[in-house]
């Protein structure tokens, strides 16, 4: 299968078109409520892109959905067991996570397009798993458009979906922090960095699941220099290659690792997901706290750090906006999983006001280093190429607590 080796994003288009793709041979976890629930050896999972190709100036979402996990809530309920996919208490354990952190804190997810039911399908993941509520009602919980108010954008099926995706992993991550969606009119960035803003003006922390192809902070990184604020962006589901905003000297830019238990002081291990977006960017300066750490690219070099993102060792998430014939509880990947599940790490460490995105590289010792893998071919190894420090697949490493955040 061919793989994008330039910034131009055409992976999205390979992965609507063929439901495998090429990832490390590992074992998905079962469905578990606890993070000592035991892994079940399985083949490697169909998934689709549940986003479109983006076009010209516009993102696309990087929510990756499992084509053989859908559940109603009612039929979980029946069977009396938990949804496939990883639980908050695997993300905690895996993580090393406190969840009694982020009082104080407001998650910001921004997204293009409206969910109608994402208030409600956040409610049935949240009781699932015995978090507390998040509602309009009780203040946790918030939805406006990309200008503040509340005439939303018309409603897209897949868009809803990583919406889901996003207000879930959050919830599961930083069960404390407060949430705000605030839904963009379109996949355009001039829209989606509109909402950008507004989110700025909101929340601490704000978190972003979508790309397109590499550009300039010249063109569009006002929306993303919000200082005092974390933000984070995946960095693509397509392999080696770069995305905006991803790419942005502003940012966070999160990579994909795979992640599944094992008997070690850990018990869990991960290795560089190869469907993980990397590299360097043809535009971007690079940031301050990467001239140590050997990236081999003299502009700014993608990812920083990274959390789980492959399909197969995949996240539960309840979505019920029907779309390509699934709704329910499913399973998803892709790096929308990794760049929340940060957002919620920098929500728990409520230090957002106090840290710039360079924060990461002089606490490298409070992340799990992930030396395994690879996301492609290049001729700068460590751009495509786990190993031991920095690489472009995973960045630093993942959440070991907060310390890094």
């Amino acid at each position: 299968m061919r793989r994008r080796t330039t910034g131009t994003l055409v992976g999205g288009l390979i992965l609507a078109l063929i439901p495998f793709l090429s990832t490390p041979a590992t074992a998905a976890p079962a469905a578990a409520t606890s993070a000592s629930a035991p892994t079940a050896a399985v083949a490697q999972h169909p998934f689709h892109h549940a986003c479109s190709t983006p076009r010209a100036g516009r993102a696309s979402c990087n929510a990756l959905v499992r084509g053989d996990v859908a559940t109603s809530a009612a039929a979980v309920r029946r069977a009396a067991a938990a949804p496939s996919g990883l639980s908050p208490a695997n993300l905690q354990s895996a993580y090393k996570l406190s969840t009694s952190g982020g009082s104080g804190q407001t998650v910001a997810i921004v997204d293009a397009y409206n969910a109608p039911t994402a208030e409600a399908d956040l409610g049935v993941y949240r009781s699932q798993y015995g978090l507390p509520a998040c509602t309009t009602a009780n203040g946790c919980f918030k939805k406006v458009n990309q200008t503040g108010g509340t005439s939303y954008p018309s409603t897209d099926g897949g868009w809803a979906q990583e919406i889901s995706l996003d207000l879930d992993m959050v919830s599961a991550v930083c069960p404390n922090c407060k949430i705000v969606l605030v839904e963009a009119t379109s996949a355009s960035f001039a829209n989606l960095g509109t909402a950008e803003n507004t989110a700025a003006k909101l929340a601490n922390v704000i978190s972003n699941s979508y790309g397109g192809s590499d550009a300039s902070d010249s063109t569009y990184g006002a929306y993303y220099n919000h200082p005092g604020k974390a933000i984070t962006v995946s960095s693509g589901d397509s392999g080696y290659g770069v995305e905006y905003p991803a790419s942005s000297h502003y940012v966070t830019a999160v990579g994909g690792t795979s992640l599944k238990t094992a008997s070690n002081s850990r018990g869990w291990t991960e290795t560089a997901w190869s469907g993980a977006g990397s590299g360097c960017s043809s535009y971007n300066t690079a940031l301050s706290g990467q001239s140590g750490v050997g990236t081999g690219c003299s502009r700014r070099a993608v990812a920083d750090v990274s959390a789980v993102a492959d399909p197969n060792t995949g996240v539960a998430v309840y979505d019920s906006t029907a779309y390509q014939g699934q709704s329910g509880w499913m399973v998803f990947g892709g790096t929308s999983v990794a760049a929340p599940v940060i957002a919620g790490v920098y929500g728990l460490a409520g230090n957002a006001a106090s840290i710039d995105n360079n924060y990461p590289y002089s606490h490298s010792g409070s992340l799990f280093d992930v030396t395994s893998g690879s996301n492609g071919s290049c001729s700068t190894s460590q751009l495509c190429k786990a190993r031991t420090g920095w690489d472009g697949p995973t960045g630093l490493g993942t959440p070991n607590g907060t310390g890094a955040f």
